[in-house]
């Protein structure tokens, strides 16, 4: 059994007298990939940011290595080991790969806030920086701009922002949004290295890389898990079927 590093207990969230996630109990393992899926208003995104502490939860529980966390701040949440990234890309344009990096990864110093010391005598933090870009496949971008990186590189230099704050945790929503074949095929097996030594939650559409990439999966809709197990449970899941067809078809996959 791989070591349970993040579990949601019948985590709830109400927005007036919707429920967009109910009852949602799912766990996150070291060394896996665990893909949540779901048609559109499934609740996805509003599992990603209870858990990341962006939105708190109406009820249950959110437990990261045995320790309760709901409720906490984003911040506290991310200063434990949980690293967040975010459908739309969020870095800095006017900085340098390297640069943005640093700036991840300096936000771990208890003396982040001191202005006026140079970023280049922090040792650390630049050592955590150039870890963090070779680890994403961009050591060779390091000095370039973020605004000069493709769409991909961008999206990979993100996830080096995250890996720079040196979480156990990563939670990716949709990181293979907007992205072509070529540049979808470097992000799944940049993710298939980082579940070697994290726990990996992430939402995604690209049903072929989910199913490509995860060990297990959460089928989510109308706010509630219809399905959760293995990628060929789910494949042979009539619920499941039904769910992303509309119609009851022999025969059919749910990334069909």
């Amino acid at each position: 059994m791989s070591e349970v590093v993040l579990e949601t207990q019948s985590l709830t969230r109400h927005f007036g007298g919707l429920a967009a996630v109910s009852n949602v109990s799912l766990q996150a393992c070291h060394q896996q990939v665990h893909a949540v899926i779901g048609p559109n208003g499934a609740g996805k995104s509003t599992l990603i940011n209870m858990l990341s502490g962006d939105l708190a939860p109406s009820a249950g529980k959110i437990l990261f290595a045995g320790e309760d966390i709901t409720g906490l701040p984003a911040h506290a949440i991310s200063q434990r080991g949980i690293g967040r990234s975010y459908q739309k890309t969020n870095v800095f344009l006017a900085f340098s790969a390297f640069e943005n990096c640093r700036l991840a990864a300096q936000s771990r110093l208890a003396s982040s806030m001191r202005f006026f010391r140079s970023a280049n005598t922090l040792t650390s933090v630049n050592e955590a920086a150039s870890a963090a870009l070779e680890a994403a496949g961009l050591a060779t971008r390091a000095d370039r701009l973020a605004s000069h990186l493709s769409h991909g590189e961008q999206r990979q230099l993100e996830i080096a922002m995250t890996l720079a704050t040196r979480p156990r945790v990563l939670l990716l929503d949709e990181p293979l949004a907007g992205m072509g074949a070529d540049e979808s095929q470097a992000m799944v097996a940049l993710l298939q290295r980082l579940a070697r030594t994290h726990a990996i939650l992430l939402v995604e559409h690209d049903m072929d890389a989910v199913f490509s990439m995860a060990d297990q999966l959460t089928v989510m809709v109308n706010g509630q898990v219809l399905a959760s197990g293995t990628p060929a449970d789910i494949r042979a899941n009539r619920q499941v079927q039904i769910a992303y067809l509309g119609e009851e078809e022999q025969g059919a996959h749910p990334h069909d």
